[in-house]
């Protein structure tokens, strides 16, 4: 994996040995790396400082990573790359709920970490440079629209109606996904391949996660949804024609 030395990570990480051999990894594999121990002192630095990725360990002093994510979250568009313990699946779930892009569970083999941070990395760098394009000139393949409701992945935005739909950079990979797949159920194994490049495991609930949070964001009910249907035993269907 190539990476811009340019590229900016921040690690919040209250281990100084864990922390400390993180970076020296992270470095020895292109990228420029800073370390934060205290939770509370996060939260400036990531909004002073911007970096590309940040690098978040839940258990931290002065301020938890949750803390963290949610009060950097309105001034901090970058991917969150969350740190937990297998076994902590609410902290999980809420993770992504306030904001986290994704996740990984402790202790975690430094080549998957690298690969999740550069998967960060591309959405991200795609969205930036998404943003610059008009909506005017985005190709006609590239955007779908079912009622009042348009998805866009040149600008990797999505509109209900006028409205821009504040998607984080996951939710809209999924959004996308089913999108591309309309009136076909797929699997929790095969949405969770097509956007991690892993096998599911079984126990993840990210992606049901996401799901729920999307639904209200696209007009979705939550409780009877129309447009983001979940089939018993099989998945997640996204209708075409309501």
């Amino acid at each position: 994996m190539n990476f811009n030395q340019a590229t900016r990570v921040l690690i919040v990480e209250d281990d100084e040995r864990l922390a400390e051999l993180t970076r020296e990894y992270l470095t020895n594999n292109g990228l420029s790396v800073s370390v934060e121990h205290n939770g509370a002192i996060a939260v400036g630095r990531i909004k002073k400082e911007q970096p590309d990725l940040v690098i978040l360990d839940l258990m931290l002093p002065g301020e938890d990573g949750l803390g963290v994510c949610r009060l950097v979250r309105p001034e901090y568009a970058g991917p969150i790359l969350m740190l937990t313990a297998r076994t902590d699946e609410l902290d999980q779930v809420v993770g992504l709920e306030i904001g986290a892009d994704d996740y990984v569970c402790k202790p975690v083999a430094p080549r998957l970490l690298l690969a999740r941070i550069s998967a960060l990395l591309r959405r991200s760098s795609k969205a930036a440079e998404a943003s610059k394009l008009s909506i005017d000139k985005a190709p006609e393949d590239v955007r779908y629209q079912f009622g009042s409701l348009t998805i866009d992945s040149t600008m990797r935005a999505a509109w209900l109606g006028e409205e821009s739909i504040d998607l984080t950079s996951a939710e809209f990979d999924l959004l996308w996904l089913l999108v591309t797949h309309a009136g076909q159920v797929l699997s929790r194994e095969e949405i969770f391949t097509a956007l991690r490049g892993i096998s599911y495991d079984g126990q993840d609930r990210s992606i049901d996660v996401r799901v729920s949070r999307i639904r209200p964001k696209i007009g979705d009910d939550p409780l009877r949804p129309k447009r983001i249907k979940t089939v018993r035993s099989k998945g997640y269907l996204f209708v075409k024609e309501n």
